[in-house]
């Protein structure tokens, strides 16, 4: 049987925001998942801007090497938490980490906010 436990993103400090300085690839480390083919991270990111205009947020899912890696998402203006990544998985290869980046179209602005539910 399966089970389920609440993490922080690795890339947080005790579970508060993540500022985007990053404006180019690679982006400023979200999450980590472990190494292990048998733990699955479903991930839960949410971004918030703090800026007067709109902010394309660029999250590297798991890699870089190719277009199916990104999700674009433009975060509003001084908006409130902004959905970017609802519960998708991610798993460590058996041999090494995959790893969540993002970076900005404009520096410090966007502050990433979330959690990992990893499952067992």
């Amino acid at each position: 049987m399966a089970t389920f436990s609440k993490q922080i993103l690795s890339g947080s400090t005790n579970g508060k925001g993540i500022a985007i300085a990053n404006t180019a690839t690679p982006g400023n480390t979200i999450h980590a998942t472990g190494t292990s083919a048998a733990i699955y991270d479903e991930i839960w990111l949410y971004a918030t801007n703090t800026s007067a205009s709109a902010v394309v947020l660029t999250v590297e899912f798991g890699g870089v090497a190719t277009t199916s890696d990104l999700i674009k998402v433009s975060i509003p203006s001084q908006s409130g938490l902004t959905l970017v990544c609802a519960g998708l998985i991610l798993r460590g290869t058996g041999a090494a980490a995959l790893t969540v980046t993002a970076f900005a179209a404009t520096t410090n602005v966007i502050e990433i906010f979330g959690y990992v539910n990893r499952i067992a």
